[in-house]
């Protein structure tokens, strides 16, 4: 009887951590389907406003050259300068493997060949991850007294980048880079992943994890 009572016992205790994890998986996936929903309201929303500096997320270089979406993220920060949105610019990212390049320098060299003044453009080049680029801004802007920006980056991109600087104490306005021939199309699976991916990887930073 007593055996029989242990299992039963047991097999209650089974079903109840299964119901238990399985509701706290809901209420997870709930809350990334959520914030994902946000991200995407965010990419199309342009907030600029008169900053002290506009932040450009590094993205891919190729030999000392910007891809395309590094490129076009570079321009619109171009545009927002001349516009005199802000007075500088901050270029961001690592090395990414290159051996000679960092984004954060391919950045500053594509500013300087469109006339940007080397006094008006910061450099952040050891970011490996956009965790360790804006944690490194945000101290940039620290030392500097900066106490705003304009972040320019892929639309989907903006949220997250938000929340981290926000973090950070700096007020922070989104403009997302333009949309290019090569980007992603619109209302496809592959544009709702980048939402759902970039929710996945907001969640863990809000847990500590760096991605």
């Amino acid at each position: 009887m007593r055996r029989r009572l242990i299992r039963t016992m047991t097999r209650i205790a089974a079903i109840l951590l299964a119901l238990a994890a399985g509701a706290a998986l809901a209420i997870a996936l709930t809350r990334v389907v959520s914030v994902a929903r946000e991200i995407r309201v965010q990419s199309t929303v342009d907030e600029v406003q008169h900053s002290d500096v506009i932040v450009v997320l590094g993205a891919a270089e190729y030999r000392g050259k910007p891809s395309p979406v590094f490129e076009a993220r570079l321009n619109h920060a171009l545009f927002l300068y001349r516009q005199q949105w802000a007075p500088r610019i901050l270029t961001t990212g690592g090395a990414g493997g290159d051996p000679t390049f960092t984004e954060g320098e391919v950045g500053r060299a594509y500013l300087s060949s469109h006339d940007i003044p080397s006094e008006a453009i910061l450099t952040e080049t050891e970011g490996s991850s956009t965790v360790e680029s804006t944690v490194a801004a945000a101290e940039i802007m620290r030392r500097m007294n900066l106490r705003s920006c304009i972040v320019v980056s892929d639309g989907y991109h903006i949220y997250r980048v938000k929340k981290m600087l926000e973090s950070q104490g700096i007020k922070v306005y989104g403009s997302p880079r333009p949309a290019q021939p090569h980007d992603t199309p619109h209302d496809t699976w592959s544009e709702q992943w980048l939402y759902f991916r970039q929710a996945i990887a907001y969640g863990l930073w809000r847990i500590g994890i760096a991605v």
